[in-house]
């Protein structure tokens, strides 16, 4: 049997990174927001590996672990990403209009 694996998840990943990079020039908020967007989504990425009571353990098609790496990886960055420009001042945390 096949095993298929899915690296759908990478580029989205990778996209969301720099715009939520983008964003923080604007509000650290929004950057914060697209951590933990990402992080709970490669907590669910992880679910369907690893999880035999999820539904999603029994689909065809997984996503790959590779996948799962950028998208915990992305959501880290983000967070670093945050704190350092909440903790220097570079970046306003509520956007000013």
């Amino acid at each position: 049997m096949e095993t298929k694996r899915s690296h759908a998840a990478i580029p989205v990943a990778l996209v969301l990174l720099v715009v939520g990079l983008y964003l923080s020039r604007f509000t650290i908020l929004l950057t914060t927001l697209f951590g933990v967007v990402l992080f709970f989504a490669g907590l669910s990425f992880l679910s369907t590996r690893l999880n035999p009571l999820s539904p999603h353990f029994y689909l065809t098609r997984k996503p790959s672990w590779s996948a799962i790496g950028v998208v915990f990886l992305s959501a880290l960055g983000l967070f670093f990403a945050a704190f350092e420009l909440f903790t220097h001042g570079l970046a306003p945390v509520v956007p000013k209009f």
